[in-house]
């Protein structure tokens, strides 16, 4: 636009004084101009992107080939044309690596009337989350460099990478054995075709709970006893604050964090029992369904930019999967797990006090936590005196895995004030090895 609007300036002053040369010189630059507008306009609108890729959901480790077609369906041909298929930089530029590139995702072509370029590259997926692999990005111009056009196309591929789960030594967050079921605060109900045993008769009893076998040999009325169906598993609590996981570590500690969660859940599954999980963080499927991934931009660089820049994630719904038993319940989890971004909406406190209504008391709490707050410690006090059964998780890498438990850390003190049972893992091993440890009290 600057090009024409200088063009029409000159040629206005070369109209006023005369001077044939320069109108001349004027009139042939802006007929280029409007060409150079309308070819670059013409070969861009004429260009079809396809993508493949292998699959949607994958591992830690995987790696998925990726193949990005572009055809000049136009009649003319497009001499020149800078490609490249957007990737999150800070995905692969940050010090904690998540993804590996093999292969150009950048080129500069020339396309001629129907020819196909294509761009062909492998991603390996270093760590869990949500990736978008695209759009492409398409530049052109006139050959004479006045006039560049930009555009957004084909369609993002989006890959899911779950967390890594591993193997526990048993699940004994609220047990005290290696192995077995968990134990059970509330018996909400009882089972009739389970008989626990006989006892006196006692007034408000059932007439069809009364054992007329015992009632006739002693001759004193007895009721029958059941057992309760009993009804255990676990709702994770897991902290994802962007204030939680600041400084150094705080990246490690929130994947530790993640894989923390993953494998606990697992081992819950495993057990047939029912698993639920609350967060604080947010759903990058659901920042994607929000925000979108189409935009303008005026070039190249400028998509670049706007991709790399940091958006405020200011969440405040926690995100929940309801505590019920059955397959889909652990997948839900680990796909959530594998989304989970940080947030800047509620923290820890505030989402507890957010959806305490909404956590079953017939399961153990397990808050994961990297930092312990008297804000947090009072809160989760508050869940033992309503009569839920917490265990804390404390992940933080650089903490001492064993600490002085003659001088309890400000954090332990915290949560052994208000009686709350604690664990610390600072490593995948420690992970693996968390249900051998014993309780604190």
């Amino acid at each position: 636009m600057k090009w024409i609007l200088g063009t029409l300036a000159l040629l206005i002053v070369g109209l006023m004084l005369k001077l044939s040369l320069l109108v001349y010189a004027m009139y042939v630059l802006l007929g280029v101009l409007l060409l150079s507008r309308f070819f670059t306009r013409t070969w861009t609108e004429k260009l079809v992107v396809t993508r493949q890729s292998e699959g949607d959901i994958f591992q830690i480790g995987d790696r998925t080939e990726v193949v990005v077609e572009i055809e000049n369906q136009g009649a003319l041909a497009v001499p020149w044309l800078i490609i490249e298929d957007a990737l999150p930089r800070d995905e692969f530029s940050q010090i904690s690596q998540r993804i590996k590139v093999d292969g150009g995702r950048l080129r500069l072509t020339r396309l001629a009337r129907g020819e196909t370029e294509s761009l062909d590259y492998s991603v390996t997926f270093l760590q869990r989350g949500y990736y978008q692999l695209g759009p492409l990005l398409l530049e052109t111009g006139d050959v004479f460099g006045l006039h560049r056009r930009f555009r957004v196309a084909g369609e993002p591929h989006f890959a899911l990478v779950l967390p890594k789960v591993l193997p526990l030594q048993g699940y004994n967050l609220a047990s005290r054995r290696p192995m077995g079921e968990i134990r059970v605060v509330h018996r909400l109900f009882e089972d009739p075709t389970r008989l626990a045993g006989v006892r006196p008769y006692q007034q408000g009893d059932q007439l069809n709970r009364i054992h007329w076998r015992a009632t006739a040999r002693t001759g004193e009325l007895h009721s029958r006893v059941f057992e309760t169906s009993r009804v255990a598993g676990a709702t994770f609590l897991l902290d994802f604050h962007t204030h939680s996981f600041q400084g150094a570590g705080g990246n490690v500690s929130a994947e530790l964090a993640i894989t923390t969660v993953a494998s606990l859940a697992n081992a819950v599954f495993l057990m047939a029992q029912q698993i639920g999980f609350i967060s604080n963080g947010r759903d990058a499927a659901d920042r994607i369904r929000e925000e979108g991934w189409r935009a303008e931009y005026l070039s190249r660089a400028d998509a670049q930019q706007r991709a790399s820049d940091p958006l405020t994630n200011d969440r405040l719904k926690p995100v929940r999967i309801e505590t019920r038993k059955g397959t889909e319940k652990m997948t839900q989890i680990l796909e959530t797990l594998a989304r989970l971004e940080h947030t800047d909406g509620l923290d820890f406190s505030e989402m507890l006090a957010t959806i305490i209504s909404q956590i079953p008391r017939d399961a153990t709490v397990v808050p994961v936590l990297r930092q312990v707050t008297p804000a947090i410690a009072i809160a989760l006090g508050e869940l033992v005196r309503r009569g839920f059964l917490v265990t804390v998780v404390v992940v933080a890498f650089e903490k001492d895995p064993i600490p002085d438990w003659a001088q309890p850390p400000e954090w332990a003190g915290l949560l052994l004030a208000q009686g709350i049972d604690f664990r610390l893992v600072n490593s995948e091993e420690s992970v693996m090895n968390l249900c051998a440890q014993a309780i604190v009290r």
